[in-house]
């Protein structure tokens, strides 16, 4: 299969109020006026303010935060299901503010695809049937999208599922086959909104490592909403964390646990156990090889120190899944990750 090519996501500056009169009010919020005084004096709600995010074409970028962040608005944002107030959105080379209807429905269709909290399946379609759905829509013919979308469905582990129907399946296995509508689509950019968030803990983890398995595949340039830290840090290639509709702080895993930009990032990150959420890809060197054993990038850092410590070795390399060096990683760097800082006395 011909994956469609990385797509890079560039957000600037990006404004959301919502109200009647939005535009009144966006010069006063840029100056500085309170999200709680556009809401108790003008009947406002901010719902973003200045958001500058670039998102690295090819990788997983988390958007995470509590309920009332604005993590979701964020996400509706880049295929237009909320307009803007304010600002710029650029997917690729679309500017897609300049959208005009029908480009704006074709982007949608063929530039993103989306997977949904609540699964989002017709009850009365098979699972082969919800799979192909946006194919059908696009007008491709049966045989194609049937054998498309039948190859999506075993790469997402429901091979033999094809004739169930919705109710006659797990959780998880839904979500597979939200999984398998999306990527079915070969859209560059997959728009991911808590996907996981609704699944039991260990389906949840096992669907987390059904993403970064097949991330490593695809290469499909993915945002992810959570509010979940430990998700953020094993799927997040990148993470910028919004509290009251604004970042707090972005950068990569070990950035933020390692680095908390103020005390509302630091409380998030005091409790992690950083050993099995921190991968070997957030804390490698990139391009840099050793002598010694290797690990794959999506390895939680406590699995690897446990096999350095078992072959005696100080560093290893860190490979993709299918065994090409993408840097190294060493004991010390692990265990310093792995160490928490002190409370502030």
């Amino acid at each position: 299969m011909v994956e469609a090519t990385p797509t890079g996501i560039r957000i600037l500056q990006l404004y959301k109020i919502f109200g009647p009169q939005p535009d009144r009010f966006i010069d006063l919020v840029r100056q500085g006026m309170s999200k709680q005084e556009l809401r108790d004096t003008h009947g406002h709600v901010l719902g973003l303010r200045d958001i500058n995010i670039d998102m690295p074409a090819g990788q997983i970028q988390v958007v995470m935060g509590l309920s009332g962040s604005g993590k979701s608005t964020l996400i509706r944002h880049i295929n237009r299901l909320i307009e803007p107030t304010a600002g710029a959105i650029h997917v690729g080379e679309q500017d897609v503010r300049a959208l005009k209807p029908a480009a704006l429905r074709q982007f949608r269709s063929e530039q993103t695809a989306m997977v949904f909290q609540k699964f989002a399946l017709f009850p009365h379609l098979t699972v082969l049937e919800n799979t192909e759905y946006g194919l059908q829509v696009r007008g491709m013919g049966r045989k194609q999208r049937r054998e498309k979308a039948a190859e999506w469905i075993e790469r997402v582990g429901l091979k033999g599922y094809e004739d169930h129907y919705p109710n006659q399946l797990s959780g998880g296995m839904q979500q597979r086959v939200g999984l398998a509508r999306a990527l079915s689509n070969d859209a560059p950019v997959l728009l991911m909104d808590e996907a996981f968030s609704a699944l039991d803990p260990l389906i949840r983890s096992d669907m987390q490592q059904v993403l970064l398995d097949l991330q490593q595949d695809i290469g499909k340039t993915i945002v992810f909403i959570t509010h979940d830290l430990d998700e953020a840090l094993r799927l997040g290639d990148r993470i910028a964390i919004l509290r009251d509709g604004e970042v707090v702080q972005q950068g990569n895993g070990q950035q933020i646990v390692l680095q908390p930009a103020d005390d509302y990032i630091s409380s998030f990150v005091r409790e992690v156990n950083r050993g099995r959420v921190i991968s070997c890809r957030t804390l490698m060197q990139p391009g840099v090889s050793v002598e010694g054993p290797t690990v794959e990038a999506s390895l939680v850092i406590e699995e690897a120190a446990r096999l350095l410590s078992a072959e005696g070795k100080e560093a290893a390399n860190v490979v993709n899944k299918r065994g090409q060096l993408l840097g190294s990683i060493t004991l010390s760097d692990i265990i310093a990750a792995m160490v928490p800082p002190r409370a502030a006395a």
